[in-house]
């Protein structure tokens, strides 16, 4: 029964940072879009993308957060700081900091420390 409970918790957690991952999409799709002229088809494409996404993240992160305290879940969405550090990078070509490092550390311990409170 242990087993079960550890997998469902670790499956659980996998499908938060998924939502999380996808909330994060959006964000770098903003950022392509601001590439494009105003209301041209390509910046009105890139934004229905985005709040189309945005729709599926808000219907699945309903349920992915059933599973947690409150304060679990959104101190882990604060990882969406490192999913667009790390986009940012790959995408856009735009360097990571050593201050850049040192905040998603920290944001690891906070989310580390919040879920340890959990237990």
């Amino acid at each position: 029964m242990l087993q079960y409970k550890n997998f469902k918790k670790i499956k659980d957690l996998l499908f938060l940072h998924f939502c999380i991952l996808l909330y994060s999409v959006t964000t770098i799709l903003s950022k392509f879009a601001s590439k494009f002229d105003f209301l041209s088809l390509e910046y009105i494409g890139m934004m229905a993308l985005m709040v189309f996404i945005l729709g599926i993240y808000a219907l699945l992160w309903q349920q992915a957060i059933k599973g947690f305290k409150p304060s679990v879940a959104y101190s882990n969405k604060s990882v969406t700081t490192i999913w667009i550090l790390i986009a940012s990078s790959l995408f856009f070509g735009e360097g990571i900091t050593f201050n850049n490092l040192i905040g998603m550390v920290l944001i690891v311990g906070g989310v580390i420390l919040v879920a340890s409170d959990e237990q």
